[in-house]
């Protein structure tokens, strides 16, 4: 299964979707992150420790990709229309990440609208969710469904211990913190639901 996380704004938790949803998918078969951003997010991250999966940039994904059963891609943000259409028709399932306020909500709105016209299978995953008595997480849900979109059950919460796996280099269930088992649920269950 080729997965790719995307997102037309930055700073929504796609480095750290991608990561996540290749350690879940690691637990079931073989695994390679290709980090496609820019930024080399994923690769810094796995220099600074051990994570459980292979991470390539695009240059060695070419030749690793025939070696594993699924393959997650993280993307630069915002790509442009050429660029979308190659995600989009290369990936089994596209998953954009976003967070729950309204400049978020919107340019994942403008994603999806360039994604119709291209009839792809896609999926929105509400992350950074900030904790209750705060509804902006639920709002944003019932938002987007009730514009027919297709969104993950689950949703990413924005908890501290995410940075830290990040600083540790390793998957936030590696990480001694009793935040880090609630983080990493959310994580498993997206996963749960892609493997459906």
């Amino acid at each position: 299964m080729i997965i790719t996380v995307a997102a037309f704004k930055g700073g929504v938790g796609k480095s750290t979707t991608a990561l996540h949803l290749a350690t879940y998918l690691q637990n079931k078969a073989d695994t390679l992150l290709v980090d496609g951003d820019l930024n080399r997010s994923a690769l810094d991250w796995s220099n600074r420790g051990c994570l459980p999966f292979k991470v390539a940039d695009e240059a060695q994904a070419v030749s690793l990709a025939k070696l594993y059963e699924h393959i997650v891609i993280d993307t630069p943000a915002k790509p442009d229309a050429d660029e979308l259409k190659t995600l989009a028709k290369g990936c089994d399932l596209l998953v954009i990440p976003t967070t729950p306020d309204a400049i978020a909500l919107a340019a994942t709105l403008q994603m999806v609208e360039s994604l119709q016209k291209l009839k792809t299978n896609y999926r929105i995953l509400l992350t950074l969710i900030p904790p209750l008595p705060n509804k902006a997480g639920e709002e944003a849900r019932t938002t987007l469904l009730s514009a027919g979109l297709p969104v993950f059950q689950s949703g990413i919460r924005r908890l501290a211990v995410f940075q830290r796996a990040a600083l540790e280099g390793v998957p936030v269930n590696a990480v001694k913190d009793s935040y880090a088992q609630i983080a990493w649920r959310c994580y498993a269950e997206a996963g749960k639901e892609i493997l459906k």
